[in-house]
């Protein structure tokens, strides 16, 4: 199964197995066998979760294709997505400069807002409310969107009002968080044609460790940039 899998280049391929098993191995593989059979480096995308498990992706990959793995794009969503906003993220209306706030500085924001809405930490404790802001973006849903879909509480009120005063203060900062790396992108690639046919024609090659663990909005962008060619290989334990 896992030669089947390291063998079947074109259209979408979905490996299931359990943990330990291999798959990891197969992907390495898979790639190496794309390389073998002509397709250039700088055309297969591979994405995972942690950065130690990209550095020790892009590690097998190159021990298995020499130089040429280096030219491979292995890489978690978040530094994918990083990447690609420097290059165009002004056509959102941001600098190519922007920060990346961390936990720390997310958490900074919303308790600062609490304090300006006169909210109490007891009733309203910060890290609940980072948690459903950071729910509500891998849902893809605006303050508004969220809203709605919460039902409108003097509760869901109060935390809809945080959630809209944060994003303009990121907005007013030229900063993301985490989980806007993701989101802009997507709405970079959705609002310019020009930008999403220019990373389509890109990756050609598609592969997803980890898959169990992607959220809508990482489901989005894969579907988003694999296009029509359906060249996706997804590993799920």
């Amino acid at each position: 199964e896992q030669c089947q899998a390291a063998e079947t280049l074109e259209g979408p391929v979905l490996i299931l197995a359990g943990a330990g098993s291999g798959k990891t191995r197969a992907l390495t593989y898979r790639i190496a066998n794309l390389i073998d059979h002509g397709v250039a480096p700088w055309n297969i995308l591979a994405i995972t979760f942690t950065n130690k498990a990209a550095k020790e992706m892009k590690e097998r990959v190159s021990a298995l294709t020499g130089e040429k793995g280096e030219e491979v794009w292995v890489s978690t969503f978040h530094s994918m997505c990083a990447r690609i906003l420097r290059r165009d993220i002004e056509k959102l209306g941001y600098k190519r400069q922007f920060a990346i706030y961390d936990e720390d500085d997310k958490m900074s924001v919303i308790k600062g807002l609490c304090r300006e809405k006169a909210l109490s930490e007891k009733e309203f404790p910060p890290k609940l409310i980072r948690g459903a802001i950071s729910d509500a973006k891998n849902k893809m849903l605006s303050p508004e969107d969220w809203l709605r879909e919460e039902g409108n509480s003097a509760r869901t009120r109060a935390i809809f009002e945080v959630y809209q005063g944060y994003e303009h203060t990121l907005k007013a900062n030229n900063a993301l968080d985490f989980d806007d790396l993701i989101l802009k992108t997507l709405e970079l690639l959705a609002e310019n044609p020009p930008v999403l046919e220019y990373y389509r024609d890109k990756f050609r090659y598609i592969l997803v460790d980890e898959y169990q663990d992607t959220n809508l909005a990482q489901y989005e962008l894969v579907r988003l940039l694999t296009g029509e060619k359906h060249n996706l290989c997804v590993v799920g334990d």
